[in-house]
């Protein structure tokens, strides 16, 4: 019997799978906690996965 795995998820060359990071700003706040903004991949908008390059349309002919 054929056991199918499916293939694994293709990992975003830009970022190597670490979509978003945390980025400090420099400072505290009044109650001590470190001021940060999280920055995504613009590549894969914070998947961490890469899309797909096939033409679904041409796939068939």
């Amino acid at each position: 019997m054929a056991y199918h795995v499916p293939p694994p998820p293709r990992i975003c060359p830009a970022c190597d799978g670490f979509a978003s990071a945390a980025v400090t700003l420099g400072g505290r706040d009044h109650r001590g906690h470190l001021r940060t903004v999280t920055a995504h991949c613009p590549a894969c908008k914070g998947t961490g996965t890469a899309r797909n390059r096939r033409n679904r349309e041409g796939a068939r002919a």
